[in-house]
């Protein structure tokens, strides 16, 4: 798990999150937050509920790489800090890697009852299955040899769970789960849905299109 100032505004959301994963430590299952230099209480919170805590340079890509160099487990999933998992989400993904899948995701819901996220959940969860591209909100999981083989998450600062996921299907179509992560609706609350989704379609587009990640980073930043 990545993380970044989650200490602030939404400090009681992060120690949840970590609270409903010590399930997963208690069968078994490790638990490690890679903090990208909070100036808050993050890295301290997350010190009471993981199994690692590290801190490196900032950016989820460097992140997530960083911490799946803390582990030797067979299967890495990647979750946000504002993520919840569904119930029995681990067996669902053993389950899966064991059937012979390479890697996969899981469907999202937002966690607003606005008619209009459960259209954009929808649009989500149908372009995913249709192009075979994740996103880091779908909580990717992948066996740790493939991840290794296509180098891990490509050093960018957006736009890396797209390429890791082109990456991926070169080896195999992901597997998706009809299960459902819940995400936070925050961001989209704050800046408006709509202009939200004009944004990233925007920004899909002109990476597909060949403009820079760095270049995108900075136009994500101005929103």
């Amino acid at each position: 798990m990545p993380v970044l100032n989650e200490a602030g505004v939404q400090a009681a959301e992060f120690e949840q999150c970590l609270q409903r994963l010590q399930q997963y430590r208690d069968s078994g299952h490790e638990l490690i937050i890679i903090d990208g230099g909070s100036d808050d209480d993050s890295f301290e919170i997350a010190q009471r509920y993981a199994d690692r805590t590290i801190q490196c340079n900032r950016g989820r890509a460097i992140q997530m790489n960083a911490g799946a160099r803390q582990t030797d487990a067979d299967i890495l999933l990647f979750l946000h800090a504002d993520t919840q998992l569904p119930v029995n989400a681990i067996e669902a993904v053993t389950r899966t890697i064991n059937e012979g899948h390479y890697w996969g995701r899981f469907n999202v819901r937002l966690a607003d009852d606005h008619f209009l996220f459960r259209i954009i959940e929808r649009l989500m969860n149908l372009r995913s299955c249709i192009t075979g591209v994740a996103t880091g909100d779908q909580v990717m999981f992948v066996r740790r040899e493939i991840f290794e083989t296509v180098g891990g998450y490509p050093r960018q600062p957006l736009m890396e769970d797209i390429e890791l996921s082109k990456r991926l299907r070169g080896l195999g179509w992901p597997a998706c789960l009809r299960q459902k992560v819940i995400i936070s609706s925050r961001r989209w609350r704050k800046f408006g849905i709509v202009r939200i989704v004009l944004l990233m379609w925007r920004l899909r587009l002109a990476y597909f299109l060949g403009v820079s990640a760095e270049r995108l980073a900075e136009q994500y930043r101005q929103g």
